[in-house]
Order: structure tokens, then sequence, then C-alpha cells
């Protein structure tokens, strides 16, 4: 039976395997380095991944912190809410998925900076760039200081209602207003360092990053941006106006959506997992985040080559 928390050492074989892997490696259990991993649910790979990513980890010298999905593929061990890995203090995180879990838990480990491995398990994996067969090299290279550190800036949202901060939140790739099943235009106004910017009818806006200039936004029409450029993005969704295209802006701006008018069902979703239901009235308020979410490369991010390669760019 599992153990909750605080109960048993986050290891499948027992407390006497766990500590002698530990001296095997040339450390004591307290001075183990922690290892937060996160995975996607209803994956067939996790069943032998798990447990041997579990032992490795552990004969390395490592202490890992397993979330409920991670943890139903291993035999028993303490599971620690996803929510709660961050003030754990890991010194590494595994994302065992696709682009959603990354972008899932880049919001978890926003305020900590801790540099997350994202391996892909899912269809696209367009974050996600390292393959499953090199889990292990990239492992051993983080544990030799031979990785690089790739900062991907984030976005700060908040929405205000009737004068108050009604929620905030830190996404990785977008935020976005759009509306529901039903068939009406929304009408928006934007405002960009407090002056108006553009007022119109469409399904809805997108605010995003460069990091997420090739998600939503950019089959919205929206433009492919390198990450590391210091922009922001606000594309509008299927407009009612010929002369309104996309818009860069520098990434210090304060812009603002105004929802003016809008079907009953339209909804705030943050990184395309959260959703809030919106109001006439609500007010969107987007900045470059005082965070970023830190990935881990063997080397310098071929960002071009991601693309040709997930999304066939410039392939006739």
């Amino acid at each position: 039976m599992r153990e909750t928390a605080g109960e048993s050492r986050p290891f499948p074989f027992g407390d006497w395997l766990w500590r002698r892997a530990g001296e095997c490696a040339g450390v004591t259990l307290e001075h183990m380095s922690r290892v937060a991993i996160i995975s996607k649910p209803q994956k067939e790979e996790l069943r032998q991944l798990l447990p041997d990513l579990v032992l490795w980890l552990t004969a390395h010298g490592h202490e890992p912190l397993l979330d409920p999905v991670s943890a139903n593929y291993v035999m028993e061990g303490k599971v620690h809410p996803r929510q709660d890995l961050s003030s754990l203090n890991p010194d590494l995180v595994i994302v065992l998925g696709g682009d959603g879990t990354l972008l899932a838990a880049a919001r978890v480990f926003a305020r900590s900076g801790v540099p997350i491995l994202s391996v892909n398990l899912g269809a696209l994996g367009f974050l996600t760039e390292v393959r499953l067969t090199d889990i292990y090299t990239h492992l051993e290279a983080w544990g030799k200081g031979a990785c690089c550190i790739e900062s991907r800036a984030m976005l700060h949202s908040e929405l205000w209602r009737d004068g108050k901060l009604n929620c905030e939140h830190e996404a990785l790739n977008d935020v976005v207003v759009a509306k529901g099943a039903i068939a009406r235009m929304g009408h928006f106004a934007v405002e960009v360092d407090s002056q108006l910017a553009a007022t119109f009818r469409a399904d809805g806006v997108i605010v995003a990053t460069p990091t997420g200039s090739t998600a939503y936004s950019l089959a919205a029409g929206g433009p492919v941006m390198v990450p590391r450029v210091d922009v922001m993005l606000v594309t509008p969704i299927c407009p009612h106006q010929l002369t309104l295209r996309p818009m860069v802006l520098p990434g210090g701006s304060r812009i603002l959506v105004r929802i003016e008018g809008i079907p009953d069902q339209t909804f705030l979703t943050v990184d395309g997992q959260e959703a809030i239901q919106l109001r006439v009235g609500d007010e969107l308020h987007c900045r470059k985040s005082d965070h970023s979410v830190k990935l881990l490369r063997l080397g310098e991010n071929g960002f071009f080559d991601v693309l040709r390669s997930k999304l066939k760019w410039g392939e006739k």
C-alpha cells in the first residue's frame, strides 16, 4: 500500500536499499540532491521507465520526489501533490510527457528558478525536445555540470473585475480570451502603455510570449519569434476587420485587453489549461513576468532545427 507524505522514503524497494544506494554513490541520505518527477497520465512508456529512472537516480545520489501520476508506476513511496513540489526545493525537475505537461510544470516552478529537463512522450513535443532514449545522457551531463540552461520568458496576467483583482497567473505560452461554442463575436479594446491601440470585433485575443508564438498565436496568423527576443505578441482571433494584424510589442510593454461585449460563454485560458469565465467590463492586464522558465539542454537550442523537424518549416 502506498504511504502518505512524511511516512516513508520516496523509493520503491525499501528504506535499506534507499540508504545503500546512496552509500554506493558516496553520499549520505541527508546530502542527496533532490529531483522532482512530473509525468503525463496514461503513458504506457512510464511502466518501465519510472521504476528504472527512480533506481538510477538513487544509485547516483539523487532523491526522487514523485507527483501522484509518477507514483502510480512505482510500487510504493512518498507522494507529493504537484503544487507542493516547488516548496521541497528540488535541484532539478524531470518532466515526462508532452508540451502540455511541461507548461503545467513551468507554472508550478515559475518562482523557484529550478531547471527543467523535459522528455518528450507526447505527439508534437515542440518544447519537450529531449528524446526518451537520451534521458540518461542528459542526466549524466547535468550531474557533471556540463549542460546549458536556456531561459524562457514568462507572461504575468491579472484579471480585474469591478475595480478589484480577481485572479493572476504566470504563463509560458500565452493567455487567451476566446468564446465558447456560440458563434457570436466579442468586442474588445486593446491598450498598450495606457494608449489605445485598437478596438475591434473578433472571436478573441491572444497575448503571447516568444515561446508562445509557435502555439495558438501561430495558428491564428501570428509571426514566429525566436525565443530569446524581448517582445510580446497580441494576436486577434478571426477579427472582423481586414486592416487588423498581429502586433509585436517591446518586452517591457503593459498590455490591457478590455472586454466590451461578449457572448455568455467566453473564457480566459492560461496556457490552454486553466479557464475563467469572463464578464463584460473585465480587464486583462499583461506584462512580462518577473520569473522565467529554465530549460536544461545538452547544447545550444537549435530553434530552426526544431521548426523544420516539428512544424515542417519551409518545406515544399
